[in-house]
């Protein structure tokens, strides 16, 4: 039976499946009636995950219609051995549909759909190694869960993607996931060690968007808001914004925003920082999340820390915070166009001044971002990225940056360079890297060199200016068809690197053990040590990492720890430091879950004496009433301990939130927010940063 199956895979490799027309529009109900008998389906799936190219445990068939509006897809998940898993807060049995309306074999969309109902939207990037969910569109399913089987039906009206015209061969593939015994499989075969990539999707044969005419969505925003800021007497503040998104052909979106309230109930997560880089925030705004694949420099993917991309572009440096108040934004406009060889991008914003009583911190600001990308060699691509800022003709900063791509398969090998001007003051970067499979050794590199003037602080994310860094890890990597263990990646490796201020370069030597085992637990752990050179002081740099990951109960759970001697740039001396971390969740009920994130962060002096223990806690109690409503309950709780008295340790912050979201149509949102924030004062008291209380409406017109 197996080798009849190998002798199928070989044979069938590249799948196709035709959409064919229909008058009469299927019933998005959850069940398969007679009209679903006329489309052409996708059947014999593939393991993926956990034994790779093995016949599935259980039988998955997938039809396709369109009418003139409407792609509908259908999933009929059989479930004879594995009862389906419909749970609100845990681990779940889902289906998940790619395609790539571009013929680009490196973006697509992705749509997701849970036994429960819950679904998930967005971009895959890079061929499958990046992902955007902010992309929010226009879709409808249902969900119907039998003892023996599951059915989900999807109706995606064409108006709500952007594709190329008159291209016939859209690239496809359809996946399930089987909670119960943690299996992925899918229409296409992948390889477990290059992932799901976009370049090796199937075909859908016919297809032929017959709509007339495209989106307008109009989104005013009512928010009321109460904001209370230290001793200050609290203010209610109702505002009104206005966005809107324009398709003006498939392939071209105008976005647009006035006077937007980028309020969140949840600030970024409090962190220690040791280092002497500030840490790079991630974009919340939906305005700048829009599109953000486009207005980017490439990187290698998820979780792969050896390589610094040139970001001459961040989001965050528009609208930025100051000392806890946010910029104003008075408007932004963003015009993109996707395509099956170019990407091209126009964004602009504008911010108003912000005063500190009559002294002025921050000028009004114009923001203007160019880019443009073209395939290359399939999945590849070559780009050039222009981001500036002007206050007037003296106050300025501006970056020039070019790209390229090369990938095949897992391998991809990046090269990025640019130039900055800051107010006369001008300079250079580049920096290069590879990710991929040298017969059977994987090897990973990356090389950078950034001069001392390159300057990107107004408009980009670029802190090491001055340093100098090569890393080179190399060793053999092994899939293992069955057992326990699922995969092992062993590897030595050297870093060196000459930091900012300083002639000397330290040399490091690196040993990472990487082992994923079939139950979809791992670990990473990582040695490095050697001769280092900073803030003008040389030492031996010794370094301990652990991250483990996995699920549990079904949910997933991550802890590790970091230990290092190094150079405190906090506290301005050499000690050891540590730092702890983890994150689980855990389904009481179908309806509730109770989750942890936490912090530890342990300093020592040059005594090897601990002086301080910093915790962060953040319980959170989330409640889901069905799949479109939801209640979010946290605290993040963070403290200070001098040395090991722990009785004499103190309240820091603390951050009390509350969020109740309903979506109760496409893209419509209402939400009720809470966000309380609590500095300790010189007296040791907690007292109030600020207070806000929101009612905000998101309403979507389309037409």
């Amino acid at each position: 039976m197996n080798l009849l199956f190998l002798i199928f895979l070989s044979i069938n490799s590249n799948r196709v499946v035709e959409v064919r027309f229909t008058e009469k529009a299927p019933v998005i109900d959850g069940i398969i009636e007679d009209i679903w008998k006329t489309a052409d389906s996708a059947y014999n799936f593939i393991q993926f995950d956990p034994y790779e190219k093995s016949i599935p445990t259980e039988k998955t068939v997938v039809y396709v219609l369109q009418d003139r509006e409407n792609l509908y897809i259908a999933f009929q998940c059989y479930a004879e051995k594995h009862k389906p898993t419909a749970v609100l807060t845990a681990d779940e049995d889902d289906i998940r549909i790619g395609i790539d309306p571009f013929g680009s074999k490196s973006t697509a969309y992705y749509f997701q759909v849970y036994a429960s109902g819950i679904i998930n939207d967005g971009w895959i990037l890079d061929d499958g190694r990046n992902f955007d969910d902010s992309w929010d569109g226009v879709w409808f399913r249902a969900v119907k869960v039998y003892d023996d089987r599951f059915i989900v039906e999807v109706k995606i009206p064409f108006k709500s993607l952007r594709y190329k015209k008159g291209l016939d061969k859209w690239g496809i593939t359809f996946a399930r996931y089987i909670a119960s015994n943690r299996e992925t499989d899918c229409w296409n075969e992948f390889l477990q060690r290059e992932g799901v990539l976009v370049s090796k999707y199937g075909k859908l044969k016919g297809i032929r968007p017959q709509a007339t005419g495209y989106y307008f969505e109009l989104y005013p925003e009512g928010f009321v808001r109460y904001d209370k800021i230290e001793k200050e007497k609290g203010k209610v503040k109702p505002s009104l914004s206005m966005n809107f998104k324009w398709d003006l052909t498939p392939q071209i979106t105008l976005n647009a925003t006035v006077y937007p309230d980028f309020a969140q109930i949840e600030a970024d997560p409090f962190t220690l920082n040791l280092s002497r880089y500030p840490i790079y925030l991630d974009e919340r705004r939906p305005f700048f999340l829009a599109g953000k694949d486009i207005f980017r420099m490439s990187d290698f993917g998820e979780d792969k820390g050896f390589f610094d991309p040139l970001n001459i572009f961040y989001s965050r440096r528009i609208g930025k915070s100051i000392d806890g108040q946010v910029t104003p934004i008075i408007g932004g406009l963003k015009l993109t166009s996707k395509a099956e060889n170019w990407n091209l991008g126009v964004l602009g914003a504008y911010t108003d001044e912000y005063k500190d009583i009559d002294s002025l911190i921050e000028p009004r600001r114009l923001f203007v971002v160019l880019r443009s990308r073209r395939r290359a060699f399939e999945n590849s691509h070559i780009g050039v990225l222009l981001s500036g800022t002007t206050v007037g003709r003296n106050e300025y900063n501006y970056a020039l940056g070019l790209d390229g791509v090369y990938r095949k398969g897992m391998n991809q090998f990046i090269l990025q360079t640019a130039a900055s001007d800051k107010n006369g003051k001008m300079g250079w970067a580049v920096t290069s890297g590879y990710f991929g499979m040298i017969k059977k050794f994987l090897t990973i590199a990356s090389a950078e060199v950034v001069q001392d003037s390159f300057d990107v602080s107004d408009i980009g994310y670029v802190p090491w200016a001055g340093r100098k860094k090569f890393v080179l890890l190399s060793g053999p990597y092994r899939n293992y068809p069955k057992g326990f263990l699922r995969e092992l990646y062993i590897s030595p490796g050297i870093v060196v690197i000459q930091e900012p201020g300083d002639s000397n370069c330290s040399k490091l030597g690196i040993l990472e053990i990487n082992p994923n085992f079939r139950n979809q637990f791992g670990f990473d752990l990582s040695f490095t040590a050697g001769p280092y050179y900073q803030a003008d002081t040389n030492y031996f740099y010794k370094e301990l990492n652990l991250s483990v990951w996995g699920k549990i109960l079904g949910n997933h759970i991550n802890f590790g720890g970091n230990y290092a001697y190094t150079y405190n740039y906090s506290r301005d001396f050499l000690a050891y430091r540590g730092s702890h971390w983890l994150s689980y969740r855990y389904s009481i009920i179908p309806k509730m879950s109770i989750s942890l994130s936490s912090n530890l962060w342990v300093e020592w002096d040059t005594l090897n004496t601990i002086i301080a223990i910093t915790p962060r806690l953040t319980p959170r109690i989330n409640i889901r009433m069905n799949a479109d409503m939801s209640l979010d309950i946290f605290n993040e709780f963070v403290f200070t301990t001098p040395g090991t008295n722990f009785s004499e340790g103190e309240w820091l912050t603390n951050r009390f939130g509350f969020l109740f979201s309903w979506n109760f149509r496409p893209k419509s949102w209402i939400y009720i927010a809470i966000n309380d924030y609590r500095v300790r004062n010189d007296e040791g008291i907690l007292q109030i940063e600020n207070q806000i209380g929101a009612i905000k409406a998101k309403y979507l017109m389309y037409f």
